[in-house]
């Protein structure tokens, strides 16, 4: 059954009684993730796959996932910075024990020349779905990296 979650802010991102991020380095630009981020919306599936589908919905201002599994999230686009940063909070979730989300997605140029991927997500909620999320930190870690490695190789296929 879908609940509504709490309408927190942006600034969740940093006050959340739960904060779990996680950070790698990839060879595409902050602007061709950025794209595939916030632009492509649809693709997510190919490259996440925890992710069953997404769209955009309201014009682009929010977003509908589903995961494998079964849970589903209706989104609000909370920050939509071309090239550094996109962010969406969860309004809706079939997931049980959940009160408030926020994912953020930073995109931040390296000296390298590579691009450094950072992907918060912000909660709060009941205290055993802070403590599966925590003892699933090592597995979403994991899945996030294997994520963001093969959006690297889709973008470099596109522009051979």
């Amino acid at each position: 059954m879908a609940h509504r979650l709490d309408p927190v802010q942006l600034d969740f991102v940093e006050t959340a009684p739960l904060r779990l991020v996680f950070a790698t380095e990839v060879s595409a630009t902050p602007a061709e993730l950025y794209r595939a981020l916030a632009e492509d919306v649809e693709g997510w599936p190919a490259w996440f796959r925890a992710i069953v589908s997404a769209r955009p919905t309201d014009g682009g201002a929010g977003r509908e996932v589903r995961l494998r599994g079964g849970t589903r999230f209706e989104e609000t686009i909370m920050a939509a910075e071309p090239d550094s940063r996109y962010a969406y909070r969860v309004d809706v979730t079939n997931a049980p024990g959940v009160r408030a989300m926020v994912e953020e997605w930073r995109l931040t140029p390296t000296d390298s020349g590579r691009t450094r991927v950072q992907w918060t997500m912000a909660v709060s909620g009941a205290a055993p779905i802070r403590f599966v999320m925590r003892l699933g930190r090592a597995g979403m870690g994991q899945a996030f990296r294997d994520a963001v490695r093969r959006l690297d190789r889709r973008i470099a296929a596109a522009a051979a």
